[in-house]
C-alpha cells in the first residue's frame, strides 16, 4: 500500500534542518562579531545554539525516516527500490543507506552534527566563530538533499522522492497510480561485504574531522588570533589523520577481499580523491607541530590546514558531479548537483583564501635560521615531499576536469588520462615513498637529539649500517630466487628499513630516558612498514597459476588470461606451483548454516531464494535442515570450492572464491578468497566459468531397461539401480490427491566419492511428467522414462555433457601483512599522540572567561609530536 506519510515527514525534516542550519550560521556569525575572542552577544549565542540543536534533531529525524523506508521495504520510494531488496540482511540494509548520493551526504551531515555538538560543549571562547563555519558548511550540505524545485531551479536531490515521480513515464502509472513494486533492484553485489558496512562511515568521519581544524584556522584569521587556534586544531588534526588514514586502508582491504584486479589499490580517480587530502592533512599536522615546538611554519600551517578541507570539497565535486563518469568505476552518477557543488566549493575557496590573503602580513614569521642540524628543516622537507606527492596525483586525476572546463568555454582539449595509470602514478609515488621513509627516520632522530651533533651522528650510524646490510641481504635473496630489483625498489627498500630502524632506536632511547613514548615515532614505524608491505606485495607478487598445459583456453581471452590461469575440471587434480589443486563443486551461502552448502544438496524452486533440501544439511552432529525442508539461500553468488595441497609438506587448505554472472555489470563479477600465512597470502579468484546463459549441450538420450539391483555403466562410471520409491516431498510438483510420483534411487560410483541420484516419474491429471536429475560433478543426467508394472521393468534415459570446470588465477602476495600491521601501528601512533596531547592540554594553565567578558591570555605549552 502506498505510504507517503513517512516520506513527507522525512522531507519536512530536511527542510527544517536546512532552515535551522541557516539560522545557526547567521546567529553564530552575529555572536562572533565581537572585537576579541570570547566576547560574544549572549542573545545571538543562545539563538545559534538552539538553532543548531534543532538542526541536529532534524538530521536524526531524516536518518530515522530514510532507514525506516529501506528497512520496511517501501518500494514506492525510489531510494529504497533502487538500493535494497527483500532478501538483504539488516547489516546490508545499512550499506544501502549510504550507497546512494543522498544517503552518503546524510552520513557526512550526521558526523558534522556529532562534532558540532562536541564543539558546542568544549570549544568555549572559540564556539561562536568556529560554529559559524560549521553551521555554514551544514547549510550547504543540507541543501544537497533538499529536493526543492523553485520554478526552473532545482535545489538538491531528495532521498524521499516517490518512484512514480522519479520515473513518471512508466506505463504502469496510467493503469495503477498507486502501484508499488514487490521487490527492489537490490544492493550492488560488490558492496555486499562487511567492510562496506564500516568503511564508508569511517571515511566520512575522516572527512568530517577535517572541518574542525579548518574552522579553527578560518576563525583564527577572522578574529586575528593567529596562534591560539593551533592548540585546539592540533587535536582535531590528529583525529582526522588517524581516522581518514584507517578509512582509506579499510577501502584498500575491501578491494583486496572483494575485487579481482589482484591488489588493494588501483589508482582509480575516486581512490586518488581521498588519498590526496590525507597526504596534505598529514603534512599540515607536521606544520602545526613545528609551530608548537619552535614557532616556525605558521603560515605553512594555515595554508595546509585550509587546503586539506578544500581538497575534501574538491574530491566531493570529482566523485559526485559525474565529471569522472568515464574515468572511474566508483564515481556517482550526476544527479544534477554539479552547479551546487561548484558553488559550495567556490564559496569556501573564496572565503578561506580571501581571509588568508587579507591577514597574510599579520601572521607571525619566525626569524630563526634553519641549518642542516635543525630538525625543523627536515620535518619541513618531509611535509614538502608529502605535498609534492599529493600535487602529482591531483594534477593527473584532474585531467577530466580540465577537459570539461575547456569544453565549457569552447576550447577542444586532447588531454587524456595515462593509458597505464598504475605505472604512471607508481613511477612518481615510489619516489615520494622514498622521501617519506628517509625523512621520517632522520627527522625523528634529530627531533629528540636537540642539535647535539656528535650524539646525532652516533645515533644515526647504527640504523644506517643495519639498513644497508638488511637491504643487501634482501637483494641477494631476491636475486637468488630469480627476480630483479629496479633501482627505485632498492632505494625504497633501504630507506624504508632506515625509517623502521631509526624510529625503533629512538623509541628505545626514550624508554631508557624514561620519557613517555613518542606517538610520532610509532606512527612513523607503521608507515615505513606499510611501504615495505607495498613494495613486497605489489612489486614481487608471484602468479602461481601459470598455464603449463600448452593449450589455448579460448580465443576470446586475452593473452594474459590464457597464460596466467589454470583450467580445473571438476574433481580432477591439477598441478599449480608447489600445490596440487582440485575444484570440487559449487556451493551456496545459506543464512544460519556455518560455511557453505553444496548446491547438489538443494533443489531449486520457482522462488529463486528458496530451495528444498535433498538430504539432511548438518555440521558435525547438528542438523540444520532435514531432507524435504524449505531452505532459504542467497543465490546471487556461487562459491567454487577449491582444494589446495602442498606436494612436499602435505599441508592442505580449502578456498571458496565466489563469482556472479551479472550482465548489467559487465559479465562475471568475481571476488577472491585468500589463504593467509605469516609471510604471504595465496590470493585466488575465478577468471571464467561455463556459460550460464544457454542450455547445456547434452548428448542424445541412451535408454536402459532395468530391474531393481541392476548395474549399468554411465560414461566412465558405473551405477547401481537400488530401488523405486514414492516421492512425496518432491520440490515444485504441488501433488494433489490421486496424483502419483515415484523416483528411482541410483547410487553412482565416481572417482572420488559416491552420489545419489533420483530421477522422477509423475502422473498428474492423467498426464505423464518426468523430472530428470543431474550429477554436475560427473556431467550426467538421468530421466525416468517408463514403467512396465507387469514385468517389473523400468526404463531410464541417460545423457551426458561436458564436465563442469573453472578457470582460476592464483597469486602469491609476499609479506603483505606488513601493510596491514603497519596500518595498525600507524593508528596506534596517532592514538598515543592524541592521548599525550590530551594530557598536556589538561596540564596546561588556561583561563576560560565567561561569555561577554574579556579573554585573558592562554599560556602556551611547548608540545612535541
Amino acid at each position: 500500500m502506498l505510504n507517503t506519510l513517512i516520506g513527507d515527514a522525512g522531507h519536512l525534516s530536511v527542510i527544517v534542518a536546512f532552515v535551522a542550519a541557516t539560522v545557526a550560521a547567521y546567529a553564530y556569525f552575529k555572536a562572533g562579531q565581537g572585537r576579541a575572542l570570547g566576547i560574544t552577544d549572549a542573545g545571538w549565542l543562545r539563538l545559534g545554539r538552539g538553532a543548531f540543536l534543532v538542526h541536529s534533531l532534524s538530521v536524526v529525524s531524516v536518518i530515522v525516516c530514510l532507514f525506516a523506508i529501506i528497512h520496511g521495504h517501501r518500494y514506492e520510494y525510489y531510494y529504497a527500490w533502487s538500493h535494497s531488496s527483500n532478501h538483504l540482511p539488516v547489516y546490508y540494509m545499512i550499506s544501502c543507506f549510504w550507497e546512494g548520493q543522498e544517503g552518503s551526504f546524510l552520513l557526512w551531515i550526521f558526523w558534522h552534527v556529532c562534532i558540532g555538538l562536541i564543539l558546542m560543549r568544549y570549544a568555549r571562547r572559540w564556539e561562536a566563530p568556529v560554529m559559524a563555519i560549521f553551521a555554514g558548511v551544514q547549510l550547504f550540505l543540507t541543501s544537497m538533499i533538499l529536493g526543492v524545485v523553485l520554478g526552473d531551479l532545482k535545489i538538491g536531490s531528495s532521498p524521499f522522492i516517490l518512484l512514480r515521480d522519479f520515473m513518471p513515464d512508466l506505463p504502469v502509472w496510467k493503469t495503477n497510480p498507486n502501484f508499488v513494486p514487490k521487490d527492489g533492484t537490490g544492493l550492488n553485489a560488490l558492496l555486499q561485504n562487511y567492510w562496506m558496512v564500516i568503511h564508508p562511515p569511517t571515511l566520512f568521519l575522516g572527512f568530517a574531522l577535517t572541518l574542525a581544524p579548518f574552522a579553527y584556522a578560518v576563525a583564527g584569521l577572522w578574529k586575528g588570533e593567529y596562534t591560539k587556534w593551533v592548540r585546539p586544531a592540533m587535536r582535531w588534526t590528529l583525529w582526522g589523520g588517524m581516522v581518514l588514514g584507517v578509512g582509506i586502508v579499510m577501502g584498500a582491504y575491501w578491494a583486496y577481499e572483494t575485487l579481482n584486479f589482484g591488489g588493494y589499490w588501483n589508482w582509480d580517480p575516486v581512490e586518488n580523491a581521498v588519498y590526496i587530502p590525507w597526504l596534505v592533512l598529514v603534512a599540515s599536522l607536521h606544520g602545526l607541530v613545528l609551530w608548537q615546538r619552535s614557532r616556525t611554519a605558521l603560515r605553512t600551517s594555515f595554508v595546509l590546514v585550509i587546503a586539506t578541507f578544500l581538497l575534501i570539497l574538491y574530491a566531493t565535486f570529482l566523485t559526485r558531479s559525474g565529471v569522472l563518469g568515464n574515468a572511474s568505476v566508483h564515481s556517482f552518477t550526476d544527479l544534477g548537483l554539479s552547479g551546487q557543488l561548484i558553488i559550495y566549493l567556490a564559496a569556501f575557496v573564496v572565503l578561506s583564501i580571501g581571509l588568508l590573503v587579507w591577514r597574510w602580513k599579520h601572521i607571525p614569521v619566525s626569524e630563526k635560521e634553519l641549518t642542516t642540524y635543525n630538525p625543523e628543516l627536515w620535518v619541513f622537507v618531509g611535509a614538502t615531499v608529502l605535498c609534492l606527492g599529493a600535487f602529482q596525483v591531483l594534477f593527473t586525476t584532474s585531467i577530466p576536469v580540465y577537459n570539461a572546463f575547456l569544453g565549457f568555454i569552447g576550447i577542444k582539449s586532447n588531454l587524456a588520462l595515462p593509458a597505464d595509470q598504475i605505472a604512471h602514478y607508481t613511477k612518481f609515488q615510489l619516489w615520494m615513498g622514498v622521501g617519506v621513509a628517509f625523512f621520517s627516520g632522520l627527522a625523528q632522530v634529530m627531533w629528540w637529539q636537540k642539535n647535539d651533533k656528535s650524539s646525532l651522528t652516533n645515533t644515526l650510524t647504527v640504523p644506517a649500517i643495519l639498513s644497508l646490510l638488511g637491504a643487501a641481504l634482501v637483494i641477494l635473496l631476491v636475486q637468488y630466487y630469480g627476480h630483479k630489483m629496479d633501482i627505485v625498489y632498492i632505494v625504497l627498500l633501504t630507506t624504508a628499513l632506515f625509517g623502521v630502524l631509526a624510529n625503533v632506536s629512538m623509541v628505545f632511547t626514550l624508554m631508557k630516558r624514561k620519557v613517555s613514548l613518542s606517538g610520532g615515532g610509532i606512527a612513523h614505524i607503521g608507515i615505513a612498514l606499510m611501504l615495505l608491505g607495498v613494495l613486497a606485495s605489489a612489486g614481487y607478487s608471484n602468479i602461481i597459476s601459470q598455464n603449463v598445459s600448452g593449450l589455448l583456453y579460448s580465443r576470446e581471452f586475452d593473452q594474459t588470461t590464457n597464460q596466467d590461469n589454470v583450467l580445473l575440471w571438476r574433481n580432477d587434480p591439477a598441478p599449480m606451483g608447489k600445490y596440487d589443486v582440485r575444484y570440487t563443486g559449487q556451493f551456496w551461502d545459506v543464512p544460519g548454516v556455518p560455511g557453505y552448502v553444496d548446491k547438489q544438496l538443494l533443489y531449486r524452486t520457482a522462488d529463486e531464494y528458496k530451495t528444498l533440501a535433498r538430504a539432511d544439511i548438518k555440521r558435525g552432529d547438528k542438523v540444520y535442515y532435514k531432507a524435504g525442508d524449505t531452505v532459504e539461500i542467497s543465490p546471487e553468488n556461487t562459491f567454487y570450492r577449491v582444494e589446495y595441497k602442498d606436494r612436499k609438506t602435505g599441508e592442505a587448505f580449502t578456498l571458496y572464491p565466489r563469482a556472479q554472472v551479472n550482465e548489467e555489470m559487465g559479465g562475471l563479477l568475481a571476488s577472491p578468497d585468500i589463504q593467509k600465512f605469516a609471510d604471504h597470502d595465496i590470493y585466488s579468484h575465478i577468471s571464467a566459468v561455463p556459460p550460464v546463459d544457454k542450455e547445456k549441450d547434452w548428448s542424445e538420450v541412451k535408454e536402459h531397461v532395468l530391474s531393481v539391483g541392476d548395474t549399468i555403466f554411465l560414461n566412465d562410471y558405473f551405477a547401481v539401480f537400488r530401488a523405486v520409491e514414492p516421492a512425496h516431498q518432491t520440490a515444485g510438483l504441488g501433488l494433489q490427491k490421486g496424483d502419483l510420483a515415484i523416483q528411482g534411487d541410483f547410487l553412482v560410483y565416481g572417482e572420488k566419492k559416491q552420489y545419489h541420484i533420483h530421477p522422477m516419474f509423475v502422473v498428474r491429471n492423467r498426464l505423464i511428467g518426468r523430472v530428470p536429475d543431474e550429477i554436475e560433478d560427473l556431467g550426467l543426467r538421468l530421466s525416468f522414462l517408463n514403467v512396465d508394472t507387469q514385468k517389473g521393468k523400468f526404463t531410464f534415459g541417460v545423457s551426458t555433457t561436458q564436465k563442469d570446470y573453472i578457470i582460476l588465477k592464483a597469486v602469491e602476495k609476499p609479506f603483505i601483512n606488513l601493510l596491514w600491521s603497519g596500518t595498525l601501528l600507524m593508528a596506534v601512533g596517532f592514538g598515543m599522540a592524541i592521548y599525550k596531547r590530551r594530557r598536556e592540554t589538561d596540564a596546561a594553565v588556561e583561563t576560560t572567561p565567561a561569555a561577554g567578558t574579556t579573554a585573558r591570555p592562554v599560556q602556551q605549552s611547548r608540545q612535541v609530536a
